[in-house]
């Protein structure tokens, strides 16, 4: 998906998700809803996530959690350095009015638009995001540190969805403030299905 856009992909049980840094160096906001679409009230849950697993992110064989404590996407594999965070929310036309930058594109805004075009309609707030490949460690006196992305060209993470359900994977569009590297590059993403079959 081109920088600044969103692509959203039902998958299936047992399916795989791969997001794929291309060029290296680009922060993805990762959202994901429990079933086939139809409701969209299940989702995702940062804080749940870090309740279950008494860390800020996953490692590599433990999972997310819904906001119902439901596994939902597993990580399987990390090429990446893995750094990643959970911190975060999505960015939004009001962080961007902050910044003094109003009608900037936002994840907020790729997440309901990418579901638009899947034909699913989402009204509620935005979702607390994975957000892949993006640096924002804690220091000792507990402040945030925004780093740059440090993924390189061809890096990615490989999800495991526990259930069915509906992905959205944002190429973020933040470049007021330097998540990532210079200039904002692409993201892929690629399902493989349960019978092996990708898309």
């Amino acid at each position: 998906m081109p920088p600044r856009t969103a692509k959203a992909v039902r998958v299936a049980a047992g399916d795989l998700v791969r997001v794929i840094d291309v060029d290296g160096g680009q922060v993805g906001d990762v959202f994901a809803f429990a079933g086939n679409g139809t409701e969209l009230t299940e989702h995702h849950s940062a804080a749940h996530t870090r309740a279950g697993i008494d860390r800020l992110f996953p490692a590599v064989g433990e999972s997310f959690v819904t906001d119902r404590r439901r596994p939902i996407l597993t990580l399987v594999e990390d090429t990446s350095p893995g750094r990643h965070d959970m911190l975060i929310p999505a960015c939004d036309p009001a962080r961007y009015a902050a910044l003094g930058a109003p009608g900037h594109r936002s994840c907020a805004t790729n997440l309901r638009e990418a579901l638009a075009d899947e034909g699913l309609g989402f009204t509620g707030p935005t979702p607390q995001p994975i957000n892949v490949f993006m640096r924002v460690p804690v220091g000792e006196d507990g402040r945030l540190h925004w780093l740059t992305a440090n993924s390189r060209p061809g890096d990615a993470v490989t999800l495991r969805a526990e259930m069915d359900c509906v992905v959205v994977v944002s190429a973020c569009p933040q470049d007021l403030v330097r998540i990532s590297d210079a200039g904002l590059s692409p993201l892929a993403i690629e399902t493989v299905h349960n019978g092996g079959n990708h898309s």
